[in-house]
This record gives C-alpha cells, structure tokens and sequence, in this order.
C-alpha cells in the first residue's frame, strides 16, 4: 500500500472489533469495550496498540487489518497469537521416592508443579533419557483459586532393573515447561541397595577353619586309639603268659606226681 493514503486501521481479538483509528475523523481513536482488553489511548497510534494492564483474559487471536483511501480502498491484513502466561511461584516437586532401590522393587513417583495459567507441561526423564510412555501416568490438571490456575501432576511406575542403575546410582528427572517462557527441572539421585558380600566371606573363613579344626582333631585322635590298642594287645599278651605259666607249672606238679617212684617194701 506505499504511496497510497491511508483510510483506517482496525484491531480484532479473537474476531471482535476493539480499536479503530481513522485519520480523518475526530477524535481519529475509537475503543470497542471487549474482555480482557484495556487499550493504553496516550500510546497507541495508527502503526501500533499498547494493551495495559494485560489480564489472563487477554489471551487470544488478534488480528490487524489495514485499508487504503479512495479510490483503491486496498486492504491489507496479518494475524497472530498472544498467550498470557501465570508462571509457578514453586519449582516441580518429587514425591513417593525411596532413598535405595533394589532389583524389582516398584517405584511409583509423582512430580507436581507449582499453580500456573496455562498448565504447566511435565516430563520424566530416567537417567536422562525420556521415560517410556508405558511408564507415565497422566492425571487431569487441580484448578484452585478464583483465579482458577492450574496444578499439573505427572507420574511414574516401573520395575527396577539392572539397566536403571549406572555407577550404582539412578537418576529420576521431572522437566516443568510452559511454551519458550518457562523452563525449571528438578532431579533425584537414587542409591542401588546391593547385597553385602563381608558376610559371605567371613561365613566362608568360619567353614575353612573348623574343617582344619576338624582334621587337627582327627589327627590328635589317632594317637590315642594306637595307644589304646598297644594297650589292649600287651594286657592280652600278659594274660596268656601268666596263662602259660599256670599250665606249664601244673602240667610238671602232675607229672612228677604221676611218675614218682615206688619203693619195695623191704
């Protein structure tokens, strides 16, 4: 529309009329009252609209229409969109954790935002990888306040598994974002709880030295079960000598009673 002169320029939200500047007229500003629009007059002109204060209720679809003067009457027009942001007054919290997780425990966590207009968006990050969306839990946004913001809650539920733990530790990340505006995380370390190993050594050291206690015994044993049996072998040895004598001594007494000499009668 260069060179050409100007006829009016027109402002719309969400496809109502709010503001209107024409040139010629008097005054050349006209305000359309619309909901969540409060136009700054002192500093808005045909080039731009100054909205102040702004309101959550000024979210919304504007639109900018421009038209040439007779005898043309071109009109120009472009459009884009405003998103009034509430951010959190509180970073994403983690709740439901343990300190130690063993191999195929449960964990069941949530990670809950602070009040915000629109609703923060979450993410779960395991050790800075996306969570699989098999392991998220969805939940409706809690509106609160007459100033009905939002608080958003997401959750998390798996197995633990070996692959879950790297150096021993497993890292649960909650990501809170709202558009290109507001960009918080909150992260958690948790230890693996493994089983102590001392107690198996010490049990084993245990085992080996009554197996040595063990044959020691056996060994001191022996000794006594020879000299128990040297024993037995010399008292039986002594009973059949004395045996021997007793019968040898009595086999001579009969003898030289048997054999003993008559003498004739004289």
């Amino acid at each position: 529309m260069e060179g050409e002169a100007l006829y009016a320029v027109k402002w719309y939200k969400d496809g109502h009329e709010f503001y209107r500047y024409v040139p010629r007229d008097s005054p050349p500003v006209q305000i359309f009252p619309r909901e969540g629009i409060n136009v700054d007059v002192q500093n808005s002109t045909n080039d731009q609209v100054v909205l102040d204060p702004i309101e959550l209720a000024s979210t919304g679809k504007y639109r900018c229409e421009v038209s040439a003067e007779a005898p043309s009457f071109q009109t120009v027009s472009d459009h884009g969109e405003m998103t009034v942001v509430v951010l959190p007054d509180e970073d994403p919290h983690i709740s439901g954790g343990k300190p130690r997780y063993q191999l195929g425990d449960a964990v069941r966590v949530n990670c809950t935002s602070g009040r915000s207009k629109p609703a923060v968006h979450l993410t779960w990050y395991i050790n800075s990888e996306p969570a699989e969306p098999g392991l998220v839990r969805q939940y409706e946004p809690v509106v609160s306040g007459k100033d009905k913001l939002e608080t958003s809650i997401l959750g998390l539920e798996f197995r633990v598994k070996p692959k879950h733990f790297k150096r021993g530790d497993m890292k649960l990340k909650c990501l809170a974002t709202i558009s290109t505006v507001y960009w918080k995380s909150n992260e958690e370390s948790v230890e693996g709880d493994k089983p102590q190993k001392a107690p198996m050594l010490e049990s084993r050291k245990a085992v080996a030295a009554n197996t040595r206690a063990d044959r020691v015994q056996g060994h001191s044993s022996a000794p006594s079960l020879s000299s128990s049996l040297v024993t037995l072998l010399a008292t039986l040895l002594l009973v059949v000598t004395v045996a021997t004598s007793r019968s040898h001594s009595l086999l001579s007494t009969t003898t030289q009673q048997h054999f003993r000499p008559t003498t004739a009668p004289r």
